[in-house]
Order: C-alpha cells, then structure tokens, then sequence
C-alpha cells in the first residue's frame, strides 16, 4: 500500500514513524486512553514494537494506522482496519488529554472516512464501522458528529466485558470532490 497523508486546516493524519515511540509512550500512559482502549503501550520499548506493527499493517493493507498531529504535534491514534477484498472496514481512535473536547477525533474520523470512501483510493471502501464501549458517551458523540448512526447495541465483550455500540456510515454520505 502506498504511503498516505491525508490533511485538513488544521489536522495531519500520517503513518506512525518509529520516531514517534517517546510521545506515543507518553500518550498512552493516559487513564483514559488506557481505560477504553485494548491495545496497550507500556514505555518506550512497547511503543517501538506497537509502531512495527502498525508498519505490518500498512504493508499488508490490513491495518492503516494513522497518527493524528495537530498543530505539527501527535496527539492520538486512528486506524482503518479492512478485510482482505471486502468492501467495509472498521474505524477505532483514540487521543491524548491535551486534544480532548477540541473536536480532534471527530474531524480525524471524518478526514479519514471521506478518504476510505473514495473510490479514487486504493481503499474505495463502501461502509465503515465504528464499535465503542456503550460506557463512554464521548466516543458516541465523536461517531454522531463525523456522521455515523447508531446501529446497535452489542453483547459484552473482552476486553471491557462490558456491552458496545456500533455505528455505522455508508459511503453515499459522503460528498466526494
């Protein structure tokens, strides 16, 4: 998969760099990235592997991992995680306490839905998912802001053990220019 950058006025969404494992460690020592997310990043040395894998993924065009900078500043995480030759994927973020309430994860999620959906990528993607545990109502406004609808109400599950919501957006949503 070729590298991609994808930019708004304000935001940067860019593979993850190994240069990037001191402030990814440092994000990821957050209570609340760690409480709601899965994947966990403990130190520098975890972050080193954490940002190979996310090198794997992109080259196995599985697991598009961005970092999200904002100001030239990495201040969270978004992935585009797809099925080889299906037409839907999955979107999961997260971001550290310095860019929460800025609207930073609603407008990534936007910047990188509106790029899976357009067919003039190597993604062209048709619907996209984005599963949140049903206890955090921020990721729930995050999903209704960057337009994507509750679907519904999932089982508990690991690593949470607790019930999830899915959204979901369809790629005629989305205005392509």
């Amino acid at each position: 998969m070729t590298t991609v950058v994808l930019r708004s006025t304000d935001l940067t969404l860019r593979p993850w760099e190994q240069g990037d494992a001191g402030v990814l460690a440092a994000l990821a020592d957050d209570e609340e990235v760690r409480r709601w997310t899965s994947h966990r990043v403990a130190g520098l040395q975890d972050a080193v592997r954490w940002i190979a894998t996310q090198e794997a993924g992109w080259e196995s065009g599985k697991r598009l991992s961005f970092a999200i900078l904002m100001t030239g500043r990495v201040v969270g995480h978004i992935v585009l995680k797809q099925s080889g030759g299906e037409t839907r994927g999955e979107v999961g973020y997260w971001t550290g306490a310095s860019a929460r309430g800025l609207g930073v994860a609603s407008r990534a999620v936007e910047l990188l839905t509106t790029w899976a959906f357009d067919t003039r990528t190597e993604v062209g993607l048709s619907r996209l998912e984005l599963i949140h545990n049903a206890g955090n109502p921020a990721s729930c406004r995050v999903a209704q802001k960057a337009g994507y609808t509750l679907e519904s109400v999932l089982p508990p599950r690991a690593p949470h053990e607790a019930e999830g919501h899915l959204h979901a957006r369809e790629r005629s949503t989305v205005h392509l220019s």
